[in-house]
């Protein structure tokens, strides 16, 4: 091959790669473009779009409810967003059972009361309440629940009760105790009754704590010990060490 043949060859590999490397950049930005017009469609799952309760869960949520951690603020524009009724109330307590963050839901149907926690614990029981308690309701009695019975979220302690040790969740109202549920015809369920007794009643109860480890950093139910033996323990401790479920 003379020179000259070979200058033109070289020309045209380059110019072949040119052309190869400028329809690799443009396939890149067209699947960039796309991806980008689909997460605006779809925010739910852009982590870097802000939380609204009323989109579908799906891979981006839990990081998205984990930024709630420690931030009231942000934690209460997720509740306005979602056009969640709630109501916040002045810090009461002092020390390690200092309440800094005291929020009470108006959409949930819990008895005797609707006591105040803190807000990520609000958008979990309202998740956990939408998402499994009223349709895991529905599929077992074809009703929904009427009411969920509580046997509190604050108690400045330490867990179990100790002199000593690290402080439970429900110090700071971080945490709520689910004692039992009524349906809408008045059918009664129990967590201390029903756990271990065959049926419909107990399957419910077992799905509904499965559904609680979706929403709550804790879930403790009677097959974690017998200090839980009448009720769920649900709470949103820092997910540092991982979630528990029981």
């Amino acid at each position: 091959m003379n020179r000259t043949n070979a200058f033109r060859l070289s020309r045209r590999v380059g110019r072949f790669r040119w052309d190869r490397a400028l329809i690799s950049m443009l396939c890149v930005l067209a699947v960039a473009a796309g991806a980008h017009g689909w997460l605006l469609a779809h925010p739910e799952h852009d982590p870097r779009a802000p939380l609204d309760l009323n989109d579908p869960v799906v891979w981006a949520t839990q990081a998205k409810l984990d930024a709630l951690q420690g931030d009231p603020g942000l934690c209460r524009a997720v509740l306005e967003r979602s056009g969640i009724e709630f109501e916040v109330q002045p810090p009461a307590g002092e020390g390690p059972c200092l309440r800094a963050d005291r929020t009470r839901l108006g959409d949930l149907p819990l008895s005797p009361d609707t006591p105040s926690i803190t807000c990520p614990a609000a958008v979990a029981l309202y998740l956990w309440e939408r998402d499994t308690v009223q349709p895991v309701a529905e599929r077992h009695f074809d009703q929904p629940v009427a009411s969920i019975r509580h046997l509190g979220a604050y108690s400045c302690r330490r867990l179990y009760g100790r002199d000593s040790g690290p402080w439970s969740e429900h110090a700071t109202a971080n945490a709520i105790d689910i004692s039992g549920f009524v349906l809408s015809d008045g059918t009664e369920i129990s967590v201390l009754s029903d756990w271990d007794e065959p049926g419909s009643k107990s399957s419910f109860l077992r799905e509904l704590r499965d559904g609680a480890c979706d929403a709550f950093a804790t879930t403790l139910s009677p097959d974690y010990n017998e200090a839980h033996a009448d009720h769920f323990h649900l709470d949103q401790a820092d997910r540092g060490w991982g979630s528990v479920c029981r």
